[in-house]
C-alpha cells in the first residue's frame, strides 16, 4: 500500500505539500492559531481548549504567550510546565518535542523542513508539487532553556539541562548538561 503524503513527510521522504489532507490541516491550524492569538489573556480557558485542538500533545502547566505560530500543529509535542514566550515559530513538518519544564525564548524559530541545496534538484515541473521537501524531527530534552531570537534547525537533538545563549543558530545536536551559544551553536562548558 502507498504511503500517504503526510507519512511520507512524518519518515522524512520527499513529499507534496500541496496535499488535500495537509492543506486541511494547514488551514485549520491557521484558524486555531488566529483565534488563540487574538483571545485575551485572561481567557485562559479557551487558550486551553485551543491548544488542545491544535497541537498533538499539552503537558499539564503549558504556558504558550500569543502570538504563536506553526505549520500544522499536531505535529507538537509539550511537555508538562513548558513555557513559549512571545512570537514563537515552529515548522512542525516533522515532530518537535520539548521535554517538560522547558523554557523558549521570544522569537525563537524551529526548523523541520528543508529542501534540496541545488535548484535543479528542488523546483520540479509537476506545477502541483512545485519544489521538493523534506524534514527531519527536532527533540529538546527536559529543563532546557532556549535563549531569545534562537534558531533550531532540522534534525538537531538538544539535551537535558541545556542552555542555548540567545540569538544562537543550532545546526548540531547538543549534548545534556551544557551551555551553548553562537553562530553556529557550540558547546561553552559543562553545567
Amino acid at each position: 500500500m502507498a504511503k500517504s503524503e503526510k507519512e511520507k513527510m512524518l519518515t522524512g521522504e520527499v513529499y507534496n505539500s500541496r496535499d488535500p489532507e495537509l492543506l486541511e490541516r494547514y488551514h485549520l491550524a491557521r484558524e486555531l492559531m488566529l483565534e488563540f492569538n487574538q483571545l485575551s489573556s485572561r481567557n485562559f480557558e479557551r487558550k486551553s481548549e485551543i491548544l488542545h485542538q491544535l497541537l498533538g500533545e499539552v503537558g499539564d502547566g503549558v504556558w504558550i504567550e500569543a502570538p504563536f505560530y506553526c505549520d500544522y500543529g499536531q505535529n507538537i509535542k509539550l511537555g508538562k510546565n513548558t513555557f513559549l514566550n512571545f512570537n514563537c515559530l515552529f515548522l512542525d513538518d516533522n515532530s518537535i518535542t520539548v521535554g517538560k519544564n522547558g523554557l523558549i525564548g521570544p522569537n525563537v524559530q524551529i526548523y523541520t523542513a528543508s529542501h534540496p541545496l541545488a535548484a535543479h534538484e528542488r523546483i520540479v515541473a509537476d506545477p502541483e508539487e512545485r519544489y521538493l521537501t523534506l524534514t527531519k524531527a527536532v527533540h529538546i530534552g527536559d529543563n532546557a532553556w532556549i535563549g531569545g531570537n534562537t534558531l533550531i534547525m532540522p534534525g538537531v537533538t538538544i539535551g537535558n539541562n541545556v542552555t542555548i545563549g540567545a540569538g544562537s543558530l543550532v545546526t548540531k545536536d547538543i549534548p545534556d548538561n551544557c551551555l551553548a551559544m553562537g553562530s553556529p551553536c557550540k558547546v561553552v562548558r559543562k553545567l
